[in-house]
């Protein structure tokens, strides 16, 4: 490891303060539920697996940040730097990202129904597989920049199962 610190399991009474310097930590497998990890410094931590139920994360920066499988469902991501975050088969349900970078973010197998998308950043981010709600994508202020036009494709197909 690159730190001076390992953390292999972390239970709900382990309390870490708002804005905490997590860089690069290992956190696979956590039990964060309900945590206040408001503006914490998560860039490159492995949360691989880890449970963020219902945790505060706004304006915290997860950039680079291993999120594979992790359940943030409810959790609060509003402004979060999730740039380059690996949220492959996440369950992102109900979660609010708005105003989050999302950018170049792999969001293969993410699951996002009823999550709150508002102004969110997807440029460059892999969407595949993406479960979406009915409402995900609608509204003002969503932004899609810089998607390809498969990637339009696919939007456009989720939205269209979704309503069906």
């Amino acid at each position: 490891m690159d730190n001076d610190y390992e953390i292999a399991k972390v239970d709900n009474d382990y309390e870490i303060a708002a804005g905490a310097n997590l860089h690069g930590a290992y956190l696979r497998g956590a039990n964060l539920h309900g945590a206040d990890l408001q503006g914490a410094n998560l860039q490159g931590a492995n949360l691989r697996d880890a449970n963020l139920r219902d945790a505060n994360l706004e304006g915290a920066n997860m950039e680079g940040a291993d999120l594979r499988g992790a359940n943030l469902h409810g959790a609060d991501l509003r402004d979060a730097n999730l740039r380059d975050a690996n949220l492959r088969g996440a369950n992102l349900e109900g979660a609010d990202l708005r105003d989050a970078n999302l950018r170049g973010a792999d969001l293969r197998d993410a699951n996002l129904q009823g999550a709150n998308l508002a102004r969110v950043t997807l440029c460059g981010a892999n969407i595949d597989g993406l479960i979406l709600g009915p409402s995900a994508l609608q509204g003002p202020g969503s932004v899609l920049c810089c998607l390809t036009k498969e990637e339009w494709v696919a939007v456009a197909a989720a939205r269209a199962e979704a309503a069906a």
